[in-house]
């Protein structure tokens, strides 16, 4: 059932959120700290939908607990291999690219625009959570993907700090474990979670919040995830080419013949 209070509340708490450790990246002279806080902005409007509750429903638990999992693991993950790194460079360009004013400006254009997104893509949140109606096998494929996605997440999140941390693979690609299949396989993992919390949703009655996970599976594979990654890889590495030529994109699947070995 879709409570529109809740939901305006969830806006309501997420934005608080977000002006909030604005000031603290005012203070920081760095906005790059908005990726950590972006995965907690939904277990914030998750707190806040279940709050407003009369009652838990027979998915609110269930909900609770793979949110709050999801978003600490990647929270934690953002913040260990971004501290004392600095300001990443896709914000200092998008600092540089809109000065003057910057620090203001990145109030909107960085920290209130994800928390509309965050809200946003919340909405299956919400309507599962808010749902009374009895588990079903649609739930069940909701966790089984929750739980592919998370084991993709990190499980290639964990794989590459591993690789980074040696200092041999300076320079090189990483193309074994997961990062053999597909060259995002954090971004597919991340896919499949809120394809998982969507499929939650729809054995709630929530079929019509699916324009939220393919949102954010845009936003993974158009925007802020491989389009703009591949971009910047490419530029500092040229093995990064080579590599795309025999592994796939987005989705897992077997290693393509090596176009040059072929041309030979």
């Amino acid at each position: 059932m879709f409570d529109f209070n809740a939901f305006l509340s969830g806006l309501a708490a997420v934005l608080v959120f977000g002006v909030v450790f604005w000031i603290v990246s005012v203070i920081k002279r760095d906005v790059s700290i908005v990726d950590s806080l972006w995965s907690l902005m939904f277990l914030l409007a998750t707190l806040v939908y279940i709050a407003s509750l009369a009652g838990a429903g027979p998915r609110t638990g269930i909900v609770l607990m793979l949110v709050t999992v999801w978003s600490l693991r990647l929270s934690i993950h953002i913040t260990v291999r971004n501290w004392g790194e600095g300001e990443d460079y896709r914000y200092q360009q998008i600092r540089a690219n809109n000065e003057p004013g910057f620090t203001f400006k990145s109030l909107y254009i960085v920290f209130g625009l994800q928390a509309v997104l965050a809200w946003i893509i919340s909405l299956p949140l919400l309507l599962a959570v808010n749902s009374t109606a009895p588990l079903g096998w649609l739930d069940g494929l909701g966790i089984a993907l929750w739980l592919l996605g998370m084991t993709f997440e990190a499980g290639g999140d964990y794989q590459l700090l591993r690789f980074k941390r040696d200092a041999g693979n300076r320079g090189k690609v990483l193309d074994t474990g997961f990062w053999r299949y597909t060259r995002h396989p954090n971004y597919f993992g991340e896919a499949c979670i809120w394809w998982g919390y969507f499929a939650i949703a729809a054995a709630a009655g929530g079929w019509w919040s699916v324009f939220a996970p393919a949102l954010m599976t845009f936003l993974l594979l158009k925007v802020s995830g491989v389009a703009m990654l591949e971009k910047d890889i490419q530029e500092r590495r040229p093995a990064y080419r080579e590599y795309i030529e025999r592994t796939n994109a987005f989705l897992p699947g077997p290693r393509k013949a090596n176009l040059k070995s072929q041309e030979a």
